[in-house]
């Protein structure tokens, strides 16, 4: 087996002591709805309440804060989607260093605008962190400005790894506890306290399903990079594991699982209604996976489920959200036939309001190839109740006489 730098409990004791008034501790909230849905206890671990907007100030200022006079004096220099940015950006304006940050083109607004807010030097470059930390580390060569990881240090993990601290005081009796996972910072930190303090705690990482590198890595023993990623989760689109993250996770995380783009929609919108938690995609992951419904075995209760982030920009959100309703049989999507004939359209919309289901959006065509002479296809976006709801009113439909076909 090849061998990986480690991280041991002390360490993440000595981080945990270095962060003492510079972190806060982040609530645990009993999420009744999801409680119900899985069938045992489920808490949620609100790092998305942290300072900059997710776990990330705790590694970012553990590593600096250990950097000696000379290199403090030389800067740093990080790459990040965006959370990462913002811890590396706060930590360096409290410790008085200088950081420069490249960020991917297309970042989040407000993970822009907080990043620069804290006075660091952004460059955006590239798609991915995956190019950004090329850019970085060659900055870093260039100018002795010292490299911040994202997740990729040992000092990294430690920081990390304070969160699995406070998940054991707040929940003592915990059983399972599931993680985001995107380089595995977060999730072998944790894991590290898990497996000294309580090793029976049953440890489950989570990766959008078209950004997962782990699956692949761990059948291969080291890690394996993804020849591509495509996930709205950008906290968690990493290309290839961190060394230090992935021997700890392959020592101590019993699996990995992956969850859909659609259940990670659904996870931010169920959030949101339920919990009243603004979460970012990549930090709804871990409840995403307990509601696509896992078995009762691989869920034992207590479970803590971490929301690792809450940076999201508005207009992301408001996307998801649709997308969300949308896959969870709220939002009905429909192209219907009728004759091309005075009535026709209101006679639908009537129809429609008759069982309850509220017109958001409606278009009309005649030019479609496949209509006849005597037919228009309306296009008809309806608001309803969830997706019981959305099959009651396509097959009432349907038994008016309605030729249905839905959007896809």
């Amino acid at each position: 087996m090849t061998s990986f730098p480690t991280v041991t409990i002390d360490d993440v004791r000595a981080a945990q002591d270095l962060l003492h008034g510079v972190v806060r501790p982040t609530p645990l909230e009993f999420s009744r709805g999801l409680s119900e849905r899985v069938g045992t206890t489920v808490q949620l671990k609100c790092e998305n309440l942290q300072r900059a907007g997710s776990f990330k100030i705790r590694g970012a200022y553990t590593r600096m804060a250990r950097l000696s006079e000379d290199e403090k004096r030389a800067g740093v220099v990080a790459a990040s989607a965006g959370n990462h940015a913002q811890g590396v950006a706060l930590a360096a304006s409290m410790l008085g260093i200088q950081a420069k940050v490249y960020m991917p083109v297309g970042a989040a607004t407000p993970k822009l605008l907080a990043t620069q807010g804290y006075g660091a030097d952004v460059e955006l470059l590239g798609t991915t962190i995956d190019e950004g930390l090329v850019a970085a580390e060659r900055f870093a060569r260039e100018t002795g400005a010292v490299l911040i990881h994202p997740f990729d240090h040992p000092d990294i993990v430690a920081g990390q790894g304070t969160c699995g601290f406070e998940i054991l005081e707040q929940c003592p009796d915990v059983k399972t506890v599931v993680v985001s996972v995107g380089g595995g910072g977060l999730l072998a930190g944790i894991s590290t306290v898990l497996r000294a303090l309580k090793p029976d705690v049953r440890i489950i990482g989570i990766q959008a399903a078209d950004a997962a590198a782990y699956p692949a890595s761990l059948a291969a023993g080291h890690p394996v990079p993804l020849g591509r990623m495509a996930t709205m989760a950008d906290g968690i689109a990493v290309g290839r594991p961190g060394d230090v993250p992935f021997g700890l996770i392959q020592q101590h995380v019993d699996s990995i699982e992956t969850v859909s783009e659609d259940s990670l929609a659904r996870a931010l919108l169920y959030l949101l209604e339920r919990a009243k938690l603004v979460v970012e995609p990549a930090g709804a992951a871990a409840v995403a996976w307990l509601l696509d419904g896992v078995p009762d075995p691989e869920v034992e209760g207590p479970v803590v489920a971490v929301l690792s982030g809450g940076n999201i920009d508005p207009l992301l959100l408001l996307r998801i959200i649709r997308h969300g309703m949308a896959a969870g049989g709220r939002y009905l999507e429909l192209r219907v036939r009728v004759p091309d004939r005075p009535g026709s359209l209101a006679g639908l919309l009537a129809d429609c309001a008759a069982l309850d289901a509220n017109v958001v959006d409606v278009a009309h065509s005649r030019t479609v190839r496949a209509l006849s002479v005597q037919e228009v296809e309306i296009g008809v976006t309806l608001e309803t109740k969830g997706q019981e709801h959305a099959d009651a009113v396509t097959a009432a439909l349907r038994d008016k006489g309605y030729r249905l076909s839905f959007v896809e």
